[in-house]
């Protein structure tokens, strides 16, 4: 399936039906009196977060979705039928923005969340409406409310625990491939990977999910290679796993680099979480690894771990130590989801909830999904 992020689309909401003037006309009826119906509503345009889904493709071909109006009312009282609601269903995650990309409308980030972005116009009142002990015959109608119309951007930011961050052929595609069933290209040339992967890791029975996005290089947050462009897919992570090629010429080069890009982009990347794993270990030597390392540790506070994604070598240790960073982030989410100033119209204070929390201990092992 092919990867789209972003997209452009036009919508258009129905416009309601118009009322209807008629008078009853009936055999031995002599004063039949009005019986124009009202005009039905027109239809809303709601867009839906729905699972399954990681990609906008779907509106790539298409990109213009108008709702039906409603229908005119009708004599015998009868109303105009509804107009059908017409809803757009994007992947978790997705974000939509007005026609020229400055203000956010909304954001999608929980399966089943419904947004109506369009209403459809209310439908006319027919003569019926207008009848009244003074005005017996009215011949008054309303038209149904005008269509809204406008344009939007949909950008795509993928939903993951762990992003995969590092220069371009560090093993990351391997590495996604060895812990989970995704199967993304692989190959011995830089930037196999051009658009955003994810993958599902089970440790234990525990389960989180990973996204590799394309390598960065020096320049990506101005736009150089692809990494400015799918750098957003990391934003919602909770923790970073840099890879750093073990048989490049500078270990430390490369790290400074990637850690560059990601403060130049900005969106609070340089902030998150980071677990640094030396790839490529099995063509190194056991002294060597030892020394990269320590040149690691020198410029950064973040665990290096050396692991590598042919052999599997140190991969259970990187995916423990991912999965307890993991589960501090979503602990530390829900905490601020539940605080009062999150909340601030709860009538009462949070109960205290009993501490679940497990005891931490290593995994028995990792199996991919």
């Amino acid at each position: 399936m092919q990867f789209l992020d972003q997209c452009k689309i036009y919508i258009r909401s129905g416009a309601g039906g118009d009322g209807c003037v008629s008078f009853r006309r009936e055999k031995y009826v002599e004063f039949g009196g009005p019986d124009g119906g009202n005009g039905g509503r027109g239809g809303h345009i709601l867009v839906e977060a729905v699972e399954g889904l990681n990609t906008l493709i779907d509106y790539r071909y298409k990109q213009h979705f108008k709702a039906p109006r409603g229908g005119h009312g009708m004599g015998k009282n009868r109303t105009g039928a509804q107009g059908g609601d017409l809803v757009l269903q994007v992947p978790v995650g997705t974000q939509i923005f007005d026609e020229n990309y400055d203000v956010m409308l909304a954001d999608l980030t929980e399966p089943g969340q419904v947004v109506m972005m369009l209403e459809g116009g209310k439908g006319g009142l027919g003569n019926t409406a207008f009848k009244s002990s003074t005005n017996q015959a009215p011949r008054k109608f309303t038209p149904g409310g005008p269509a809204e119309e406008m344009w939007i951007w949909l950008r795509l930011k993928l939903m993951a625990d762990v992003g995969l961050v590092g220069l371009p052929n560090a093993g990351k595609s391997t590495f996604l491939a060895t812990t989970s069933r995704a199967k993304p290209k692989i190959g011995d040339y830089p930037f196999t990977t051009l658009a955003p992967q994810l993958g599902v890791v089970r440790v234990g029975d525990r389960e989180f999910v990973i996204a590799d996005i394309p390598g960065l290089i020096e320049g990506a947050h101005e736009g150089h290679g692809l990494g400015d462009r799918f750098l957003g897919h990391v934003e919602r992570c909770g923790i970073l796993l840099h890879l750093i090629d073990g048989t490049g010429e500078d270990v430390v080069e490369a790290y400074r680099t990637v850690r560059h890009e990601l403060e130049a982009y900005g969106a609070g990347l340089d902030r998150k979480p980071e677990i640094i794993g030396l790839n490529k270990c099995d063509a190194l030597d056991e002294d060597l690894i030892k020394m990269l390392s320590d040149e690691l540790a020198q410029v950064t506070d973040a665990p290096v771990l050396p692991v590598s994604g042919v052999t599997g070598a140190g991969v259970k240790e990187v995916l423990s130590l991912l999965l307890k960073q993991v589960d501090a982030a979503r602990e530390k989410e829900k905490d601020a989801v539940s605080s009062p100033s999150y909340a601030a119209s709860a009538t009462s204070a949070p109960e205290e909830e009993e501490d679940n929390t497990p005891q931490e201990e290593d995994p028995t092992g990792w199996s991919p999904i």
